[in-house]
């Protein structure tokens, strides 16, 4: 049954309550002193289902809503990566492709639907086999993103020399790695020096740093794009009801601009004091070094959206809210004894507009978490999640 006609059924049922009280208090054989007090409590249940499945009808359209939103952002964010000019493979942990942009397909002469389930082996030399074993079992054991300078070989096509950046990632402790690739052509193989410090350093370079307190709104203009240099700002939007709906958590070496996404209302706060650099869009037609080192990190933004569109789309608050602290031990996280602590301090509302529901609901599932010793919390109020036997 679903919501609507369930919506139907409780107002049809309340009516009937209310006919059957009226044809009840004109039979002369019933007691006229039981009617009132038994009806009374009928139609008292009754209105209170009638405004459960109320409540639970406007929360289900909110969800869908939440839901419509967050996905015509992951659109976005896909076409990103889909014509991005440089390739993109995502693999398993031992290599086999899953899936690959449109430039990859080119670079490697085939059709991106005959790309996925090959190994990524396939187009290096035999020669090179060991060297890039050993680097893939090194990448598996590691957050950090590493450069690999090998030649790779087309099908039906010549070697070429090629800088292979791949990027880690385990999204709980159920599943094994999964890998991230950027590759693109290069003239030599000499030793790159892009490591994400540099990074950091070419991105920053001249321009000026600017900072915002806890809990201001940064002023967003769609001709730039920003670049968190300390700390981690909020994204959000609202909804018909004006109820705040995340829609990203950008931290430390990540980015976002209103001109990533068609949202209507798109706001950025700072959740902590923030440090933020402006970079035109326009220099990215005119720096192609800018536009290389930019497009991982959008490529990240869209892994984010589509982490976030998996909490709107689990039914239970209690899945929600545990699916939303694994993300955020993979985004801000930092390893202590016995567990992981979030290196920033949320608060119950950021949490429930991440979840789609109350702070109170939160609330109420924190102190649960923490008493089955799930979570809990360090000197400065901030989650330590537990590592679980």
């Amino acid at each position: 049954m679903n919501i609507e006609l369930f919506c139907q059924r409780a107002e049809l049922l309340h009516q009937y309550l209310a006919d059957l009280y009226q044809t009840a208090i004109v039979l002369p054989w019933i007691p006229s002193d039981l009617v009132p007090e038994a009806f009374k409590e009928l139609h008292h249940t009754s209105d209170k289902l009638r405004i459960a499945a109320e409540e639970l009808y406007q929360q289900n359209e909110e969800l869908i809503q939440t839901r419509n939103l967050l996905e015509t952002e992951r659109q976005q964010y896909q076409e990103l990566f889909e014509f991005a000019p440089d390739g993109y493979l995502v693999t398993n942990q031992q290599g086999i492709i899953q899936k690959a942009n449109y430039t990859a397909a080119q670079l490697l002469n085939i059709a991106q639907n005959f790309l996925v389930g090959k190994p990524i082996i396939n187009f290096i030399p035999r020669e090179q086999y060991q060297h890039f074993y050993s680097e893939l079992i090194k990448i598996s054991q590691s957050p950090q993103t590493k450069e690999i300078l090998l030649p790779l070989k087309p099908r039906h096509g010549h070697y070429f020399n090629a800088s292979l950046k791949v990027t880690s990632l385990v999204k709980n402790e159920q599943q094994s790695a999964t890998l991230y690739w950027l590759i693109r052509k290069i003239s030599g193989l000499q030793p790159v020096k892009s490591t994400a410090s540099q990074d950091q350093k070419d991105l920053i370079g001249d321009r000026p740093i600017n900072k915002y307190s806890k809990g201001e709104n940064i002023l967003l203009n769609p001709l730039l794009i920003y670049y968190v240099v300390h700390g981690v700002v909020k994204l959000s939007t609202f909804c018909d009801t004006g109820e705040e709906i995340l829609t990203g958590l950008v931290t430390s070496g990540m980015l976002f601009s209103s001109s990533m996404t068609s949202l209507p209302i798109y706001q950025a706060t700072g959740i902590t004091d923030i440090e933020l650099v402006s970079i035109y869009i326009s220099e990215l037609t005119v720096l192609p070094s800018l536009s290389h080192t930019l497009l991982p990190k959008i490529q990240q933004r869209l892994k984010q959206t589509e982490s976030l569109l998996v909490i709107a789309a689990r039914k239970k608050v209690e899945d929600r809210l545990l699916y939303l602290l694994e993300i955020l031990k993979q985004q801000i996280g930092e390893p202590i004894p016995g567990g992981t602590r979030l290196t920033f301090r949320l608060t119950h509302q950021d949490i429930a507009d991440a979840c789609y529901t109350t702070r109170a609901t939160i609330t109420r599932l924190l102190t649960q978490l923490q008493k089955q010793g799930v979570i809990s919390f360090d000197e400065k109020k901030h989650i330590i999640c537990k590592n679980m036997p």
